[in-house]
């Protein structure tokens, strides 16, 4: 007896750890029964002699005592039926109590009344309607439906239910494209005609910029929970990229949280729908989640549905994981799993219950396995059984789940057949309805736009100066006792001193400056990035520790007893989801100016499916508006192909229709209007900066003062060696350069080492530097070139390969005549490096050497074409 009692616990916990590997979860049924030998009795020595003796269960569904039958019972109806949940690695000992209590206690069945099961049955009845009358009255249109996983929609529901119930205000969906238009219009509330409309496609004259498939938008609609309280629910707008929404609903969900003071993070909930393929697959998944407990990024748990149809695409499972669930990357935060039988949308119900609550009480991830299956191909033109003949002549078979929990509420006395059948009666009335509507009007959509009020301007400062001064003095005085790292004193006294004059302002200072202003004028600040707090060339020192206590003090939010909040992060390592998070932040609170910060620019391809998909094109595809800031560190200074190019000529690739600014500012001066520009009125735009790297130090990259205090953001900036020129001074120019950013200050310091050496007797080289590439500003251009004579040639240097930097687009503007007033026969000559794979070379020597030849030969006089460099 008491070597079975010592063998009760270990059987007992086999089952919370494995009882999942037995449940059964898959609608389309097993093979054969599965079998887990650490969940047989008699691998403990149990036989059923054994049955009906009492057991200590160490607290088991809240008893001490009981049978070994009893026990058994329990656990397989908690842990082996259409419910298989795991939980058992999760470190925490009171979130793994919790958990089987939770469960436990209830044999992990839902409490359900009629009205419960009734709505569960409208909702299944309501998605598999509208997706088979999509079905009947578009033949062949895509819509990647949800048949084979409708239990998602009473899913939603249930979740917004509890929400409700929870006090939440407002969830945010992200979700790829299947099942999108039937969770638009049974969750989102989107009017049906509204949908219908986009089939038809005739609603052209109502489309902002350039639009996208009706199977990509989002919408902003009403909820009505079962006690009448409503959640506000919005539906991100998704390209076919998958999960890359993931973490643009947790930047929109922290910016909402934020700006509605929910420091709590209960108010506004987000819910991440997944396909099963994409779900292991998609590094974005992984990314996003392990920003779920970060300060920087928590948004106090997501609710993930993953919908498992059992394939990716025409991928079968084996080819496409090598864990035994799709669900297992979750378990790198200890986040529960709850697996679930699609077809059983009861069991879903508590999972959902389930779910709710750890997040609730945790404020953790949690994730709903919903497996289920896919009635139709990957759309609703392909022919599946070409690769899953087997899987697909099972599906053909099945009943829907609609029709199988109506039977089953029939059977078991809840509801009638009659009763049953008016459901779907009502549905099939109110699609037909709303299809003879949509044919004679087009209703307007519940939130089209996405796009979130817009910022307010900056209140009018009459005194900039005093407002500076503010800011210096914020800055540079620390409270009694903290003390700093001896070698960051200088810099602490040099802050003091800006507003004297002495000494001029550098990169790091004037960024400072910007955002202080700022914060008094009440615009907060966000800025995110790898290293971004000490800044990665260790400039920018925005938080300082005391080397003692190792407190932290954040200047930038000392400056006055009233201003807005500065929030400087060192994100994790990745690209993708903190470009995504900062995306959806922007979007959700335009009066926050958010920036990013690459660590290189070169680093910012690792986030190119955000900057493609959604920064670039978000107005013009979703009518979704967003000011958000990159700064991408840019320069070719002999530090090898991956740190010298933040790949320029991308952006103005993707640059149209007044999409992007784009900029290559060489002073401080500049870079500290153009910051405090992103913010000055409503119009929000993406803004690209190339960032210098060694012109942070660099004894000319300074601005006065008063250059901060006064100027304002220039497109073009003139050669201030001609500024006040005489007509006879202007008249000896034979060559006007056109350039931007560091190379700047290689020609400068190049030409005032030639003057008077190699530079031909009595010639002169101008040097106009081009600060904005986009949108281009071609008056200015043309108005500064036009000061020069018109012999003098005109060339654009860069130290980019020929076929990467600007040089292409720059030479588009000159051919297509959009520098305006500039003579057709004046054309634009190009001296750079040649056409080059990589963007630099890897010896410092030899780009020395290349650097070195540009630079000559931009400064050499003559008509002859430059040499090879």
């Amino acid at each position: 007896a008491v070597e079975k009692q010592a063998r009760i616990l270990p059987l007992i916990n086999a089952y919370r750890v494995r009882g999942h590997l037995v449940s059964d979860l898959d609608p389309l049924g097993s093979e054969s029964v599965p079998y887990h030998p650490d969940l047989d009795p008699a691998t403990y020595g149990f036989t059923i002699w054994d049955l009906d003796r009492l057991f200590i269960t160490n607290g088991l569904a809240g008893t001490d005592l009981a049978t070994l039958r009893e026990i058994l019972e329990v656990l397989r109806q908690t842990y082996c039926g259409k419910i298989g949940a795991e939980f058992m690695y999760i470190q925490d000992p009171a979130q793994k109590k919790w958990l089987m209590e939770w469960m436990e206690s209830s044999r992990n069945r839902a409490t359900l009344d009629l009205e419960d099961r009734r709505r569960i049955l409208f909702k299944l009845v309501e998605a598999e309607s509208f997706e088979k009358f999509l079905h009947t009255k578009y033949v062949g249109h895509k819509r990647f439906s949800l048949e084979g996983g409708e239990a998602a929609i009473p899913l939603l529901s249930r979740v917004l239910d509890r929400a409700a119930d929870g006090g939440v205000q407002e969830a945010v969906i992200g979700m790829a494209h299947r099942g999108r238009l039937t969770i638009l219009t049974t969750i989102v509330r989107k009017p049906v005609g509204k949908i219908l409309a986009e089939f038809e496609d005739v609603e052209i004259d109502t489309i902002q910029g350039s639009g996208d498939v009706k199977y990509h938008l989002g919408a902003v609609g009403q909820h009505t929970a079962a006690n009448g309280k409503e959640v506000t629910v919005t539906l991100a707008p998704n390209p076919s990229h998958l999960e890359f929404v993931d973490p643009v609903v947790e930047g929109m969900v922290r910016a909402k949280q934020d700006r509605s003071g929910d420091t709590e993070r209960e108010r506004i909930l987000p819910i991440l729908l997944h396909g099963d393929a994409a779900f292991s697959g998609q590094g974005i998944v992984a990314e996003t989640i392990n920003m779920s407990q970060l300060e920087g990024y928590r948004t106090g748990g997501t609710i993930h549905v993953v919908v498992n149809n059992q394939i990716g695409f025409t991928t079968n499972p084996a080819d496409a994981r090598s864990s035994p669930y799709c669900t297992d990357v979750a378990k790198m935060v200890q986040s529960p799993v709850v697996h679930v039988n699609g077809d059983d949308p009861e069991a879903v119900m508590q999972a959902v219950d389930l779910a709710f609550a750890y997040r609730s009480t945790f404020q953790r991830d949690v994730v709903i396995d919903l497996v289920c299956y896919r009635r139709y191909g990957h759309n609703e033109g392909d022919e599946p059984s070409y690769t899953q003949p087997v899987l697909y002549q099972k599906i053909k078979a099945q009943p829907s789940v609609a029709h199988r929990y109506g039977d089953a509420l029939v059977r078991e006395g809840k509801l009638t057949a009659a009763e049953v059948e008016a459901i779907w009666t009502a549905a099939r009335a109110a699609l037909d309805k709303a299809y003879d509507e949509s044919k004679e009007t087009r209703k307007p959509s519940l939130g089209d736009s996405l796009t979130a009020p817009p910022a307010p301007r900056l209140t009018p400062t009459t005194d900039h100066r005093e407002l500076l001064e503010a800011v210096i003095r914020g800055v540079s005085t620390l409270p009694e006792g903290f003390e700093i790292h001896p070698k960051l004193r200088p810099l602490l006294k040099k802050r003091s001193e800006f507003a004297n004059g002495e000494p001029d302002i550098d990169w790091a200072g004037a960024e400072m400056l910007a955002f202080g202003t700022l914060l008094l004028e009440g615009t907060p600040v966000r800025l995110s990035g790898q290293d971004s707090r000490r800044g990665t060339f260790s400039q920018r020192h925005s938080v300082l520790s005391d080397p003692k206590s190792g407190r932290e003090l954040v200047p930038l939010n000392t400056i006055a007893s009233v201003q807005a909040r500065f929030e400087v992060i060192d994100s994790l390592l990745s690209e993708n989801a903190v470009l995504g998070f900062e995306f959806g932040y922007s979007v959700a609170d335009p009066s926050t100016l958010v920036l990013w910060e690459a660590q290189f620019g070169d680093f910012g391809n690792g986030a190119q499916v955000i900057i493609d998909q959604f920064i670039s094109g978000s107005e013009q595809k979703w009518n979704q508006r967003c000011g958000l800031v990159l700064l991408l560190p840019h320069g070719q200074e002999g530090q090898g192909p991956e740190h010298s190019s933040a790949r320029l000529e991308r952006f103005l690739t993707l640059a149209a229709e007044d999409n992007l600014r784009i900029v290559n500012v060489s002073t401080p001066a500049q870079y500290f209007d153009v910051l405090r520009r992103q913010m000055a009125g409503d119009v929000r735009k993406p803004l690209i900066v190339m960032t210098p790297k060694s012109l942070l130090r660099h004894p000319k990259a300074v601005s006065s003062f008063d250059e901060l205090i006064n100027g304002s953001f220039q497109t073009v900036l003139d050669d201030d060696a001609f500024l006040t020129a005489p007509e006879s001074t202007l008249a000896r120019v034979r060559r006007v350069l056109i350039a931007s950013g560091k190379v700047v200050y290689d020609l400068l310091t190049a030409r005032e080492k030639a003057k008077g050496e190699d530079m031909a007797e009595g010639a002169e080289v101008a040097l106009v530097r081009l600060e904005q590439f986009y949108p281009f500003p071609g008056a200015e251009l043309g108005r500064i070139l036009g000061r020069y004579p018109k012999s003098a040639e005109v060339v654009f240097v860069q130290e980019e390969p020929r076929n990467m930097g600007a040089w292409r687009f720059v030479r588009e503007q000159f051919l297509d005549g959009r520098v305006e007033g500039l003579a057709p026969e004046r054309t634009l000559r190009y001296i750079g490096r040649r056409e080059l794979a990589s963007p630099a070379p890897g010896s410092h020597r030899v780009f020395q050497i290349e650097q070195d030849a540009l630079v000559a030969e931009a400064l050499r006089l003559g008509t002859r074409e430059p040499a090879a460099v």
